[in-house]
């Protein structure tokens, strides 16, 4: 994999966008983001990612000629902080883009097992930008999508594998009862222990409560709980041992 970041300015006129670099002079601002996607298309590197936090940066990848028409070849994608026509926002001199990025690559864009990828990542910035005029870009040509970070997964491995040991089947209910809350007594270290694994699935969105607002509830008063929708994928590679 190769991965270009780019945070400064940006410049466009009617030849495409461009990156403008210290030496930029009129005529010559800087490196040509033509250029830039040309390199890319015909670099032998597999994967191509390719962020910019600069104004007009949604221009990379349009080609002037081609009625700014996106060409891609197999195994690039690229984020852009704002579209082809929009200036990118600073805040207390950081790109508003750059700030989100980082925060996506710290854990806010990681799925269950903690993989950042770049579709992860545009999901994260664009939900964050609800509130202003600046909209990201992600274009991408590929089959697949690589981790562009590992972190410390919401749900560990080998308590994700349990799922099936819990659940019969991935619409069957977990029965709950005071025995798996902690504080309960007498004390029940099994059942303490599947709660422990079962607030770490509610933190990720794989199980929730049945007839109750909050796990702790649904055990003191003897109900139950569920599988979600992406509980219920995590089961079925569980089942299949593809975790």
């Amino acid at each position: 994999m190769a991965l270009l970041y780019f945070s400064g300015h940006g410049f466009a006129n009617d030849l495409g966008g461009y990156l403008v670099t210290p030496d930029a002079e009129r005529h010559d601002e800087g490196v040509s983001m033509v250029d830039l996607i040309t390199i890319a298309n015909q670099s032998h590197v597999a994967e191509v990612v390719i962020l910019l936090d600069c104004c007009y940066s949604g221009a990379l990848g349009a080609l002037p000629a081609l009625n700014k028409l996106a060409v891609l070849r197999e195994g690039i994608s690229i984020l852009t902080a704002s579209r082809g026509s929009q200036v990118a926002v600073e805040i207390r001199g950081r790109g508003l883009f750059t700030s989100l990025l980082c925060a996506a690559l710290e854990g806010g864009a990681s799925d269950v097992l903690g993989k950042v990828t770049i579709a992860s990542v545009y999901a994260y910035v664009d939900q964050s930008l609800g509130a202003w005029e600046q909209r990201p870009l992600f274009k991408a040509l590929v089959s697949k999508l690589i981790s562009l970070r590992n972190c410390s997964p919401v749900v560990p491995l080998e308590i994700l594998r349990l799922l099936p040991k819990y659940f019969a089947r991935p619409d069957a209910d977990l029965p709950l009862d005071p025995s798996f809350e902690p504080d309960a007594e007498p004390s029940h270290p099994a059942n303490e222990q599947i709660f422990s694994h079962l607030q770490r699935y509610r933190a990720a969105r794989l199980v929730v409560p049945v007839g109750e607002e909050h796990l702790y509830y649904a055990a003191m008063n003897s109900k139950s709980c569920r599988l979600t929708p992406l509980g219920r994928f995590h089961w079925s590679l569980a089942s299949d041992g593809k975790l």
